[in-house]
C-alpha cells in the first residue's frame, strides 16, 4: 500500500506548522520552501485540512496558516484521514458488495488486520511526536562529522 503524495506532503506541511507552533501564522510560501513542495499544491491540501478543523488561515500581510489545535492534540490519523480518506488497502473492506467472495475471503481478513495496524499507528502518533522526532533527526545530523 502506498500513500499518495497528497498525504505525504500534507503530513510534511503539518509537521512544518507543528515545528513553528506558537509563532503565529506561517506563510504558505515559507512552508512550501521549507518542505520543497509546490506552493500551489499545498494550497489544494489546506482546504480539506481546514475543513477538518486541523488548520486555520489568517488573512493579511502577516497572514498564513497555523494549527487549529496544539500539536499534541492532532493525530496523524486525522491528517491522513482529511487528505486521503480511508487507509484500507482494498476497497471491499468498506463495501463488501464490491466482491462476492467478501464473506468467506481469508485475504480480506488479512487486509482488515493491515488496515487496523496502520490506523493504530496513525492514531497513536501526534504532530508533537513527529516534531520531536524531527528535532532529534536534525540534532543527530548536526552532530555527525563527515570526512
Amino acid at each position: 500500500m502506498k500513500l499518495s503524495t497528497r498525504a505525504r506532503y500534507g503530513v510534511r506541511a503539518m509537521l512544518s506548522l507543528a515545528l513553528d507552533h506558537g509563532k503565529g501564522p506561517i506563510p504558505l510560501k515559507a512552508v512550501a520552501e521549507g518542505q520543497a513542495v509546490s506552493e500551489k499544491y499545498l494550497e489544494h491540501m489546506m482546504a480539506p485540512l481546514r475543513s477538518a478543523g486541523l488548520v486555520r488561515s489568517v488573512r493579511g500581510a502577516h497572514g498564513g496558516y497555523c494549527l487549529a489545535r496544539p500539536p499534541a492534540h492532532i493525530t496523524l490519523r486525522e491528517v491522513v484521514g482529511a487528505l486521503e480518506g480511508s487507509v484500507a488497502p482494498v476497497d471491499c473492506l468498506h463495501d463488501a458488495s464490491l466482491c462476492q467472495r467478501a464473506p468467506t475471503c481469508a485475504s480480506r481478513l488479512l487486509w482488515e488486520r493491515m488496515e487496523q495496524a496502520i490506523t493504530d499507528i496513525l492514531k497513536s502518533t501526534t504532530l508533537r511526536d513527529l516534531a520531536q522526532q524531527q528535532r532529534e533527526c536534525e540534532q543527530s545530523e548536526a552532530t555527525m562529522y563527515h570526512i
